[in-house]
């Protein structure tokens, strides 16, 4: 059984409904309703339907039967599932931003020169499962999903602390240490950056000079 996070709700082939109108949790009035949670330990993302409305940040149980449940009771089947273990994760490329993924979203880029291993107060950490794994992949998922970029951003680095923070590691401590990479990592020359890389986060930050060597640089 694990907790999930509501995201988004809206009518089936109607309206999006994080605006906030509707049906309370648990009420049904007689219209069927796609709704999207996200697991922040895993992670993994959800879609179900349901006749009940569920707000957005509203808790919901995804048990082994693969129906989900609020307040013991079941509201909906999964339609669809993605889990952060889906995309194989690259590391023989140059990426600006330290991470990144491709445009299809079945491959997730780190920068070649992250280490794989941190130490954070003697912890040892998986770069690959902090950044790749639970990071830029809901990343791309929310952006896919036609989300903007600092918003898939600012809920990708809430699962990365939730992440860290279930290891037992400070999330200060931590961003405090991968910092260090990110400034050398963005600050170094580009050399070889893939073909099939999603240039979202650069278009919406307005990173000209980030493209432009994006660009020069893609293999060949």
């Amino acid at each position: 059984m694990e907790e999930y996070i509501v995201i988004e709700h809206r009518l089936k082939n109607g309206i999006n409904g994080n605006n906030g109108h509707g049906t309370e949790n648990g009420q049904s009035n007689g219209k069927t309703y796609i709704i999207k949670a996200i697991n922040f330990k895993l992670p993994s993302i959800i879609t179900f339907s349901s006749s009940i409305d569920m707000q957005f940040d509203s808790k919901v149980l995804l048990k082994e039967d693969n129906k989900v449940y609020a307040d013991e009771k079941p509201i909906g089947e999964v339609i669809s599932m993605q889990l952060g273990t889906d995309p194989i994760v690259n590391t023989d490329y140059d990426i600006k931003y330290t991470g990144g993924y491709s445009k299809d979203g079945k491959i997730i880029y780190i920068d070649r020169d992250l280490p794989k291993i941190i130490n954070v107060d003697g912890k040892e950490i998986d770069t690959i499962q902090s950044i790749a794994r639970h990071h830029e992949v809901v990343e791309k998922w929310l952006i896919d999903d036609a989300y903007d970029y600092q918003y898939a951003h600012m809920i990708a680095t809430k699962i990365e602390r939730i992440y860290m923070e279930s290891l037992g590691v400070k999330w200060e401590d931590y961003d405090n240490e991968v910092g260090k990479y990110l400034r050398q990592i963005f600050n170094k020359k580009l050399k070889k950056s893939p073909r099939s890389l999603d240039l979202s986060p650069y278009l919406a930050a307005n990173d000209q000079d980030s493209l432009k060597e994006i660009r020069e640089s893609l293999e060949i």
